[in-house]
């Protein structure tokens, strides 16, 4: 997909693309920060702390900045049908870099305030001491699980609440506009389908009240590590290029044409290949 939007610069040229190829960026770099943390914890890897700050840090900064997107992707498709022929400046396609540098920077500045205010082990050297990376070697101080705590009810809440209005006021303006049912089914599928992406992300964020809710009957923590990665982090990662991409008639068409095109050429390549 991205692949597409780099072929065609008519992606490039309109708000709702960019903002998509924004959330793959993000969802690539979350999903392989997050394999690898996943991977040092199933097989207790151990390795200095120095090591282990940069991967928890792209690791946390991209997961917050998930629903962010969601709820800016939200707004611009309330902005593009509210306003379709007075589109305020902001949502523009050559000045919504702004909105995303915004997002990037509240993404990481609550990981930089959590890493700050940690208080670091007097018995283990950042430099040489292996420890296994995870979040609760890191973040152990009880300021540092309140902030976490808050930042996480603050998403929640901001976040939800966008997603609500925007996608409700764009239900009742398609219905005003006197659409084909077809089309008015349509919107309110993938209404459906992006509500059930914003739960699963935000359930993320009340892993730890899941966490202890399941330990209490009986459940391995390998086993309840496995489920919560599975269900709640790969899962919207997952769904995000199907919800937003292959729906899209546009982009469905090009990536298509590519996949032909590839398929041609390999083909081709085949039958030059002496048998």
């Amino acid at each position: 997909m991205l692949h597409t939007f780099a072929s065609h610069r008519q992606f490039l040229d309109t708000s709702r693309y960019i903002l998509f190829a924004y959330m793959l960026i993000n969802d690539a770099l979350q999903v392989t920060t997050s394999v690898v943390l996943f991977a040092f914890f199933v097989y207790q890897i151990e390795f200095p702390i120095v090591y282990c700050i940069p991967l928890l840090f792209i690791s946390t900064a991209t997961f917050q900045n998930t629903p962010l997107i969601l709820a800016i992707m939200s707004l611009e498709r309330y902005v593009a049908i509210v306003y379709p022929l007075q589109c305020p400046p902001a949502w523009r396609s050559d000045r919504i870099w702004a909105i995303i540098l915004t997002l990037w920077m509240i993404s990481c500045l609550f990981p930089l305030i959590d890493f700050s205010i940690g208080k670091q082990d007097p018995n283990v050297d950042p430099f040489s001491t292996p420890v296994l990376c995870k979040t609760a070697v890191v973040n152990s101080t009880p300021i540092q699980m309140l902030l976490k705590a808050a930042t996480s009810i603050l998403f929640f809440t901001v976040v939800a609440v966008i997603i609500l209005f925007t996608y409700v006021r764009i239900l009742l303006e398609t219905r005003k506009l006197r659409q084909d049912r077809a089309s008015v089914n349509r919107a309110m599928y993938t209404v459906l389908l992006h509500g059930f992406q914003l739960v699963l992300c935000m359930l993320a964020f009340t892993h730890p009240i899941t966490e202890t809710l399941v330990v209490a009957h009986g459940w391995q923590p390998q086993d309840l590590a496995f489920f919560n990665y599975f269900t709640f982090i790969l899962i919207p990662r997952f769904l995000s290029p199907l919800i937003y991409g292959f729906r899209d008639q546009s982009l469905r068409a090009c990536i298509r044409k590519t996949l032909v095109r590839c398929s041609q050429k390999v083909w081709t390549y085949d039958k030059r290949i002496p048998q």
